[in-house]
């Protein structure tokens, strides 16, 4: 009877996490449906430089933030701005880089092929362990010495703007 019970569970539990993610799908569609395009007028973005500092190992905000920058590199174009990104992985956010799966290694590549870097902390590697030649792509010139500081110098010393959100 327990047995029973606990199967009942997990099937009623499966049923309702496909019918909140249909149903979030279902939202998300709508919503994009009923988008209106405005009639924007804005200033020619220029050159923009800004630095992703990432330190999480949450999947959603590494996808979330590569998202941004491709969204950015786009409006860019769109918009007569020339886009310099560089992402700064450090911490756990030296995770994206951690035997990512087939998307994430595409949206990487594709970043890479318009420019944008991805530089990693070496004292987050001295700290985890890692050997930087198990990452995704990562060779020697990709090291900084400091995530930390890297951002910090990209922001004083080369007029970057920090991304807040991380």
């Amino acid at each position: 009877m327990k047995r029973t019970h606990n199967i009942l569970l997990a099937l009623i539990s499966s049923f309702i996490v496909v019918g909140t993610s249909y149903a979030a799908d279902s939202k998300a569609k709508e919503a994009a449906s009923n988008y209106v395009a405005p009639k924007m007028q804005h200033q020619a973005y220029g050159d923009l430089k800004i630095v992703v500092p990432l330190t999480t190992d949450d999947k959603a905000i590494h996808a979330m933030k590569l998202r941004n920058i491709e969204n950015t590199l786009e409006s860019g174009t769109h918009w007569d701005g020339h886009i310099h990104n560089t992402v700064v992985l450090y911490s756990k956010g030296v995770s994206l880089l951690k035997n990512p799966d087939a998307e994430t290694r595409q949206k990487i590549d594709a970043l890479k092929t318009k420019g944008v870097k991805f530089v990693v902390c070496n004292n987050s590697l001295i700290e985890q362990g890692i050997d930087f030649h198990q990452l995704y792509n990562v060779t020697d010139s990709d090291i900084v010495p400091s995530g930390f500081a890297e951002v910090a110098y990209l922001q004083t010393q080369q007029n970057y703007v920090v991304d807040p959100i991380n």
